[in-house]
């Protein structure tokens, strides 16, 4: 095996074995953080669809009342 790819296997394996290590508190946290900002993101997109809606629905009844 020449020098430059057992210097690249070694790192290929260095990486590996760390990415497979236990998450730590910092890690476990930052991924709460992104699941909770996740669904704060998700319940923001419904509440303002169900606005939009709302707004919609009074805009046509404004209309119709107008109308006559």
């Amino acid at each position: 095996m020449k020098p430059m790819h057992a210097l690249l296997l070694a790192c290929a394996t260095t990486v590996a074995l760390v990415a497979c290590q236990k998450e730590g508190p910092a890690e476990r946290a930052g991924k709460a953080i992104d699941q909770s900002a996740e669904k704060v993101g998700e319940k923001v997109e419904n509440t303002t669809e169900k606005v939009g809606d709302a707004l919609e629905r009074a805009g046509d009844k404004v209309k119709e009342k107008t109308e006559h």
